[in-house]
């Protein structure tokens, strides 16, 4: 403060001093023309200094009060820090104070439970010696009551417990018998009827017109005479048919009748038409023939390709490729069993449709691969393997999902169901082609299925006969009262239709009807 002082005096001296400077330098300057104003102007400068040097003090004397003021704040603060830091302390203190206190009374207690807990084990172990001998004891009394138990009884101990066991095992297993009987007797009741409502309802809301394809095809003639012109001067018109379309015509004794026979259906179908356009033409030689023939083949082609068309439009599935669609028209001149592929190709994709919306499954996904389950047929006569491995292949080939590969696959069990798109595939497939009228079975294989059903059914043990009846849709095992027990007869036949179903293939399904009886019989004489 006093260095601050003493530079205000400096600056105010300074200042006084230019300011008597500045008026000696105007008194010479102006000359004897401002002697008048000199005496003014010495009034004036020391009225000046005499200001400054009063301002100065005041200053001065502002300046030593703000200091004072200064230092008693500065002095009252750090009174009242010192002032809080003492309460801290003085809390702190009482603080550890209160811990010490706590910590002696916990330590007090920590003593006395480690004396309760000493007193404890000193009883816990007087008690594990009084147990010690008191199972000695009862071990002795086992043994001794054991003894006695085998000699009353006549059994050793290991026997007793082999009886017993016996026992519960076959207590165990009438109980499970029977469970297993109340279990199958309620999911039967809810699954059949679940099931039947389901395939009513499919069936109500489809019912297709059937109608048979034959392997050969009959062209009629309009005379006897025909027959000559067909077959040609030695022969040369019937082997130009049979060269252009690959199929073998059979011309015997049939009155106005040709027989076209083939393996293949599309060329059967090509020689049928271009021989109906031969006798309507009645131009026939070689050359006529082959020109009629390559029409007809275009023909055909056309037809395939709008039945394939029309399949997908009455089924509302679209995003076909082109080479599938023609598959699928081709199935329009194939047969299975007497039964059309096309026309059945159509039945399962609808029933597929109409489970799967029963079902909540994507109806569409259902409907493509209920009209894409045969495609394999359209080329098995030319590719070797399963009509199913086939059709999964070429779907796969041209883009389908996988789902609908895994179902073309799987419609007959040549990979097991894992889906229930592929599970519907194979039911509506059954349908299908179980329903009365839709196939002819060959004698050979139906009557090989009775024998196999016959032979499944007397292989357990406990039959004594089994009758395949109703054309193979049952069978009927007749066991033996002594062997099979009323609960195990359930059993039995589960074990006999698992069986069927793993050893054999089949339409629809099977029914397996275990009958057993006890008769007493007595003779009066």
């Amino acid at each position: 403060m006093a260095i601050e002082t003493l530079a205000i005096e400096i600056v105010l001296i300074l200042i006084a001093v230019t300011l008597v400077g500045g008026i000696v330098i105007g008194m010479r300057w102006r000359g004897k023309t401002a002697l008048s104003k000199i005496a003014d102007a010495e009034r004036i400068s020391s009225q000046l200094v005499e200001d400054a040097r009063r301002e100065v003090d005041g200053i001065r004397k502002e300046a030593i009060i703000e200091a004072k003021d200064t230092v008693l704040k500065a002095k009252s603060e750090w009174e009242q820090e010192l002032r809080e830091m003492r309460r801290e302390i003085q809390t702190q203190e009482k603080r550890l104070l209160q811990k010490e206190e706590n910590l002696d009374r916990k330590a007090a207690q920590v003593d006395v439970r480690e004396e309760e807990l000493n007193k404890g084990e000193r009883h816990l172990a007087s008690q594990s010696d009084r147990l010690n001998s008191r199972e000695k004891e009862i071990e002795a009394l086992h043994a001794e009551q054991t003894l006695r138990l085998e000699q009353v009884s006549g059994m050793s101990a290991d026997e007793a417990k082999n009886h017993l066991i016996q026992m519960m095992e076959s207590e165990a297993r009438h109980d499970a018998a029977k469970g297993i009987k109340q279990i199958e007797d309620e999911a039967r009741e809810t699954a059949d009827k679940k099931a039947k409502e389901i395939l009513a309802l499919a069936i109500q809301r489809y019912a297709g017109d059937y109608v048979a394809e034959k392997t050969v095809s009959v062209v009629p003639l309009p005379n006897d005479e025909m027959k000559g012109r067909i077959i040609g001067r030695e022969g040369r018109n019937i082997r130009a048919i049979e060269a252009a379309t690959g199929i073998d015509l059979i011309i015997d004794d049939t009155p106005e009748a040709v027989i076209i026979s083939g393996f293949n259906p599309v060329r059967r179908e090509v020689a049928r038409l271009a021989l109906e356009r031969l006798i309507v033409d009645g131009r026939i030689h070689p050359a006529r023939i082959e020109e009629v023939v390559n029409k007809a083949e275009q023909d055909v082609e056309n037809t395939i390709r709008e039945a394939g068309e029309q399949a997908t439009f009455d089924v509302g599935v679209h995003g076909i490729h082109p080479e599938i669609i023609k598959l699928i028209g081709r199935l329009k001149f194939r047969t299975s069993y007497g039964q059309n592929v096309l026309q059945h190709s159509l039945e399962v994709a609808f029933l597929c449709g109409i489970m799967a919306s029963e079902l909540g499954v994507n109806v569409k996904q259902a409907k493509r691969a209920g009209l894409l389950h045969d495609i394999g047929k359209a080329v098995d006569h030319e590719i070797e393997g399963s009509h199913a491995v086939i059709g999964a292949d070429l779907a796969r080939k041209y883009g389908e999902s996988a789902k609908i590969v895994h179902a073309l696959a799987a419609h007959h069990e040549d990979e097991k169901p894992e889906s229930i798109l592929a599970v519907l595939c194979q039911a509506a497939d059954a349908l299908s082609g179980a329903r009365p009228g839709a196939r002819r079975e060959m004698l050979e294989t139906y009557v090989k299925r009775l024998a196999d059903l016959e032979r499944i059914g007397t292989s357990f043990v406990g039959v004594t006969s089994c009758f395949a009846i109703q054309a193979g849709r049952e069978i009927r095992i007749m066991v033996s009262s002594d062997e099979v027990s009323d609960a195990h007869s359930h059993v039995l036949a589960r074990d006999i239709a698992r069986k069927v179903e793993d050893e054999m293939t089949y339409p629809g399904q099977i029914k397996v009807n275990v009958i057993r009886e006890t008769r007493a019989v007595e003779y009066a004489r």
